[in-house]
C-alpha cells in the first residue's frame, strides 16, 4: 500500500464555487451552507476559495476576504481553507495573501503570473516574494494552458527549498515532470485535472483540488480511499465511474464554473448565477449534466 502523504492543505480538496444571489451579489449565507455540505457530506477535507472556479477574476478584494471569513466561520477546524490569491502582479498578490491570512485562511494558492509571460527566474522570485509575505503555507498553481507560462520542474525544485512553499496544484499535463519533482521533494502534489487524480496519486501525489467535487466529492474521495487501502481495481472502477461527468463538466467547451453552478442550481444547492463575461449553461446542457450526474451517482450519495 502506498502511504498517504500529509499536507497542510488537506487531501480531498474542493475548488468551491462562489455563490451569488439572483442579483449577482455575494451570497455569504449560501457560501456557508455549501461549504458546510461539502465538508460534512461531500467527502472534502479542504476547500479552495477564490480560485478560478470561484470566479476570482470577477470578484473584488473585499468580497474575497468576506468569503474566507464566512467559510472559516462555517467549517471551523473540520477542513483546511486555502485562499486563491494569484494575480498578474506581485504587489497585488502579496496584498491578497496578507488579506487572506487576516481573514482566517490556512494557506494560499498562488498561480503563475499570467499574460506577461515572465521568464523562470522572475516566476521564482514572484513566488518567493509571496511566500515571504505571510506565515501561511503556499500552494503553487501550475496551469500553463491559462497563464501561457508553466513552472518548469527545475524551478519547482528551487522553490521547494523555501520552508513555506509546501504544495503544487498540477494542471501542467506533464506526468513525467510531475513524477520527477514528487520524487525529489517533499512538496504535496495535487491533481488539478480530475482525469489525473488516480494516475498522479499512483506516483506519489497527495490528493486533488477538484471542481467536480462541488457535486461528486464522495465518489472522487472513494477512489482515493480505495487506492490507499490497497484496492487498485476498486479505485480504477470508481475513477472510471466519474469520467463521463468529468468530461461533460470540464472538457465540453464550457468553463467548470458554469457547469458546476448549473448542476448545483439544478440540485437545489447554493450557487446562483455566474458573473459576466461568463453566461449560464443552456437548458439543454443543464439537462445533459443532470442526466450524466445521475448516471454517475445514483441515489442520494452525491454532495
Amino acid at each position: 500500500m502506498t502511504p498517504t502523504p500529509t499536507s497542510p492543505f488537506g487531501r480531498t480538496v474542493c475548488a468551491m464555487v462562489t455563490p451569488f444571489t439572483p442579483e449577482g451579489e455575494l451570497d455569504l449565507d449560501g457560501a456557508q451552507a455549501l461549504a458546510d455540505r461539502l465538508v460534512g457530506e461531500g467527502g472534502c477535507d479542504g476547500l479552495v476559495l477564490n480560485g478560478t472556479t470561484g470566479e476570482s477574476p470577477t470578484t473584488g478584494d473585499a468580497e474575497k476576504s468576506a468569503l474566507v471569513r464566512a467559510v472559516a466561520e462555517a467549517v471551523g477546524d473540520r477542513a483546511r481553507i486555502t485562499a486563491g490569491v494569484g494575480s498578474a502582479g506581485t504587489r497585488h498578490t502579496v496584498e491578497l495573501a496578507r488579506a487572506a491570512e487576516a481573514a482566517g485562511a490556512h494557506g494560499v494558492l498562488v498561480v503563475t503570473p499570467y499574460y506577461s509571460r515572465p521568464p523562470q527566474e522572475d516566476i521564482a522570485e514572484h513566488f518567493l516574494t509571496v511566500a515571504d509575505a505571510t506565515g501561511l503555507p503556499v500552494m503553487l498553481y501550475d496551469i500553463p494552458g491559462r497563464t501561457a507560462t508553466r513552472i518548469e520542474p527545475g524551478t519547482m525544485l528551487r522553490l521547494a527549498e523555501h520552508p513555506r512553499i509546501a504544495g503544487v496544484k498540477d494542471c501542467a499535463y506533464d506526468l513525467l515532470g510531475s513524477a520527477k519533482v514528487i520524487a525529489a521533494t517533499d512538496l504535496a502534489y495535487y491533481s488539478g485535472s480530475e482525469e489525473l487524480n488516480l494516475p498522479l496519486r499512483a506516483v506519489g501525489a497527495t490528493g486533488y483540488v477538484s471542481t467536480v467535487a462541488n457535486v461528486a466529492g464522495p465518489l472522487l474521495a472513494a477512489a482515493l480511499d480505495a487506492f490507499d487501502r490497497g484496492a487498485p481495481a476498486e479505485a480504477t472502477r470508481l475513477h472510471q465511474q466519474v469520467l463521463p461527468l468529468t468530461e461533460l463538466m470540464m472538457a465540453s467547451g464550457l468553463p467548470g464554473t458554469v457547469t458546476a453552478k448549473a448542476l448545483l442550481n439544478a440540485l437545489g444547492r447554493p450557487a446562483g448565477p455566474v458573473r459576466a463575461p461568463l453566461r449560464a449553461a443552456s437548458p439543454d446542457r443543464t439537462e445533459a449534466l443532470v442526466k450524466t450526474y445521475e448516471a454517475a451517482i445514483p441515489g442520494p450519495s452525491g454532495v
